[in-house]
């Protein structure tokens, strides 16, 4: 009787813990919720010089490093990523492996183009060692002073018509892919979506 006594009371005690470890996983998710709102992710950190967002890019034609020219501005059918890129960044190199598989799987409707100012030399070196032949690479100071660009990696999207969907200061892929969620969902930046009052509805 003594051990049946001392069983039932054994199961009821891992009864009560059981429980007691459910309440405190349905708290913590809760928290984990409530954290989740308040740390929204950031996307692309947008500055506010250079061309807005719904203007015009300008138009260039500019040498190609990897051969050619390269027209940056409005095309039939297809939108443009230029990435601002420097051989002495290293974020930028992280970002490399990330535009490639930008380049691949978006390529049915974005051309990627990276561009960058300095001396010619030592961009050509840096196409060799990072294996960026297969990237239409432009230097161009006009180019980077035209968009404001201050700090890299910073990137630029516009549309067939040469509009600007999204820009911002890129430091990792959701970043980089943010700048095609704000284009796909018509604001200037996630972060403007994300501040923007919650309007009521009847």
């Amino acid at each position: 009787m003594d051990d049946m006594n001392a069983l039932i009371f054994a199961v009821g005690v891992l009864w009560v813990i059981v429980l007691a470890l459910i309440v405190i996983i349905f708290a913590l998710a809760r928290q984990i919720g409530v954290l989740f709102e308040r740390v929204s992710p950031m996307g692309a950190l947008v500055n506010d010089s250079g061309p807005k967002i719904g203007d015009t890019t300008p138009v260039y034609t500019l040498p190609n490093l990897n051969g050619g020219a390269v027209t940056i501005g409005p095309k039939p059918n297809r939108s443009t990523l230029v990435f601002f890129v420097s051989p002495t960044c290293p974020v930028c190199k992280k970002l490399l492996p990330i535009l490639r598989s930008v380049k691949s799987d978006e390529g049915k409707w974005l051309d990627v183009v990276l561009a960058s100012d300095g001396e010619i030399d030592k961009h050509k070196r840096f196409i060799d060692t990072a294996k960026l032949g297969d990237f239409p690479y432009v230097v161009s100071t006009e180019l980077g002073l035209a968009y404001r660009v201050s700090r890299l990696p910073f990137a630029v999207l516009f549309d067939e018509h040469g509009t600007i969907r999204a820009k911002g200061l890129i430091n990792n892929r959701e970043q980089l892919e943010s700048l095609f969620n704000a284009s796909e969902m018509g604001v200037g930046s996630i972060q403007n979506y994300l501040d923007a009052p919650i309007v009521a509805t009847n």
